[in-house]
């Protein structure tokens, strides 16, 4: 048996459980974190992608990526293998209807899913392998809806992000002197797209970059700061980490003036399920996800009507393209402006065609020098222009790079549309069919409506005359809408709002009429979002610890 008494426990490991942890930790309180997943790297829930190997070669971050998504709701595909030997084992799928086949979902209907819906179940989550771009929502498009303000206001919530990027250090200057950055940032700027800037980022520099050609990617670690390293004793309070014990549900009680209060929690320990986990805490955090959060809530018996509801995600557009010959002919010339990467580039040339007349072997026809970092640009979501676009290189789980095209020729576009809160766009919960971790199958009903639609047009043709000043598009990764689910950024499910017939936490992400239960993530933003969510949600928890104090016993 094993028991723990704490001021705080938090339910989820990434960067926003992460923010919880360290600023009450600071506060001197006692602070507990479980998590499903197991622990990946020497200290909680560092970025993958800072492994030698996967700095060297990118590409290769993508089987990691793969592997690390669970799919949360497979639709049901019963349609017989006709190629299958036919004295294998077979069965009637309408004389057994309740089967559920290689954990799909019988409750799913295909046509409106979010087939690539995903969770990592991770000491860090997603962090562990995210793309590391933290721009701020924009006050006027993401902070807006129907004339409605965002539930923190505007001046709190430009503190808050100035804190939350010291937090993940945020950054535009790490990428901003690379030559092949500052190519394609020129080319697309000489072809009028002015609002190319760069990219922020969750990353730091090196101070061996120079010779590494690596940078260090934030993740649920930098938050954390010393308290990621299992061994660190803080000086006041108290964190403490466990990797793969599950949060099954929270023992809600009455107080009989319509409130409720979390006395308990029932917690497995998915590696010795025999052991007993008891688990007191004054105050309770849960930040697993927007699907694992709110079914969270759901087996918890939680009376709360927009739990799960006003689901918003991203449709998400794609391509890849291959540098023209003539932009690579021409990259003295476009990098005239910029003294310190010409030089390099020019040096690197003159090099490489010396090797090539001497018959040096391993002369470079990319005129390039191997250790300049990838491209990080993006254009802001604007109103009238309601999708945030990405121009870099970076692993996805889609998008196969093939050998025999050198990866710095390459470029990356991201589309990133938005969709806005409805409450028929939502993710139930089953009570009769268990998911992988035995919770509750989630489902989801979700729609995009004639607008949005609409919007995905002019989306596609933005991406696609933005593709066409860069070069051609790689076989394979052609201009393309990615399967709905595929950005993982859901958002809506665990809504903020100022209404509680509308919205699942108030503005300090306190649960409504739940004395003690605060909520954190992507789930909790209110208006649908075209730029990625985390930079808004680490502010949105720093404000929520800020409410937590004020009901802790002071330290």
């Amino acid at each position: 048996m094993s028991k723990y008494d704490v001021d705080v426990l938090i339910v989820g490991s990434g960067p926003v459980g992460a923010t919880f942890a360290r600023k009450l930790v600071d506060a001197g309180h006692h602070v507990l974190m479980i998590d499903a997943g197991a622990q990946l790297s020497g200290t909680y829930g560092e970025h993958l992608k800072n492994s030698f190997l996967y700095q060297k070669n990118v590409d290769l971050f993508a089987s990691v990526i793969r592997g690390h998504l669970h799919p949360l709701s497979i639709a049901k595909d019963d349609s017989p293998v006709v190629t299958l030997d036919p004295s294998s084992f077979s069965y009637d799928a309408e004389e057994w209807p309740g089967f559920v086949l290689n954990n799909q979902n019988p409750e799913q209907k295909k046509r409106d899913n979010l087939g690539a819906s995903a969770a990592t179940y991770a000491v860090g989550g997603m962090a562990t392998h995210w793309t590391c771009a933290v721009p701020e929502f924009h006050a006027t498009l993401e902070r807006t809806y129907n004339g409605e303000q965002y539930p923190i206001d505007a001046t709190t919530m430009d503190k808050l992000y100035k804190e939350a990027a010291g937090l993940l250090h945020r950054s535009e200057a790490v990428f901003a002197s690379s030559a092949r950055h500052l190519l394609v940032r020129e080319v697309l700027h000489r072809a009028k797209f002015t609002d190319v800037r760069e990219l922020p980022l969750a990353v730091r520099a090196r101070p061996d970059q120079a010779k590494s050609d690596a940078v260090h990617w934030s993740a649920a670690d930098t938050v954390l700061g010393p308290l990621a390293n299992p061994r660190h004793t803080p000086t006041q309070g108290s964190f403490r980490l466990l990797a793969e014990h599950q949060c099954t549900k929270l023992e809600l009680t009455d107080d009989g003036n319509g409130q409720q209060r979390v006395t308990g929690v029932k917690v497995r320990n998915l590696r010795d399920l025999n052991e007993k986990v008891t688990i007191n805490a004054e105050v309770y955090v849960v930040a697993c996800n927007p699907v694992l959060t709110p079914q969270l809530l759901f087996a918890s018996e939680l009376r709360n009507e927009a739990n799960g509801r006003y689901l918003t995600e991203q449709p998400m557009a794609f391509c890849q393209t291959v540098l023209k010959q003539s932009i690579l002919d021409n990259v003295e010339t476009l990098l005239e402006k910029y003294p310190d990467a010409r030089t390099r580039v020019k040096e690197y040339i003159e090099k490489q065609r010396q090797k090539q007349q001497e018959k040096t072997p391993g002369a470079d026809p990319v005129p390039f020098p191997k250790g300049e970092l990838e491209p990080n640009l993006w254009i802001p979501a604007v109103p009238g222009q309601p999708w945030h676009c990405q121009i870099h290189r970076d692993a996805f789980s889609y998008g196969e790079v093939p050998p025999n095209i050198d990866s710095r020729l390459i470029v990356d576009l991201r589309w990133f549309g938005m969709s806005r809160p409805r409450r028929s766009n939502r993710v139930t919960f089953s009570r009769d069919i268990k998911d992988t971790f035995g919770m509750p199958q989630p489902t989801f009903h979700f729609e995009l409506s004639k607008e949005e639609r609409a919007d995905c047009g002019r989306m596609m043709e933005h991406m696609m005359r933005v593709a066409a000043q860069l070069g051609g598009f790689m076989p394979g990764s052609e201009p393309q809408f990615l399967t709905p689910g595929l950005p993982l950024h859901i958002a809506g499910t665990t809504r903020m709002g100022k209404d509680e017939k509308t919205s699942v936490v108030d503005p300090n992400s306190q649960v409504w009429r739940v004395k003690n239960l605060f909520l954190g993530g992507n789930g909790l933003h209110p208006f649908g979002n075209a730029a990625n969510p985390t930079l808004t949600s680490v502010a949105m928890a720093l404000q929520a610890v800020e409410k937590i104090k004020t009901i802790l016993p002071s330290s």
